[in-house]
């Protein structure tokens, strides 16, 4: 079985300061469309807290198939403000 997916990262400025950055998935197969994590980033930067969310968005897609761990809608839209209602 070939579970073949695209990485769409989506940006939201929250104000002057910080911002968050949806990782979401498009299943290949269905054309559908998840949301496997948000990062929150907030000014000054650094360089470690990045890399450690890449590190996470890989170990979560490795552990589990998207297919299995996430909730998929027909537009990318859809599946933010699904994630945002949720976790809010």
């Amino acid at each position: 079985m070939n579970e073949l997916f695209t990485e769409i990262m989506v940006w939201k400025r929250i104000d002057a300061c910080s911002a968050v950055r949806y990782s979401c998935v498009s299943d290949l197969e269905s054309g559908k469309f998840a949301v496997q994590s948000a990062d929150f980033f907030r000014v000054p930067l650094t360089r470690n807290s990045t890399n450690d969310f890449m590190a996470q968005f890989a170990e979560l897609f490795i552990e589990t198939s998207p297919r299995e761990r996430c909730i998929w809608f027909d537009s990318l839209a859809d599946a933010i403000f699904h994630h945002d209602e949720v976790f809010s």
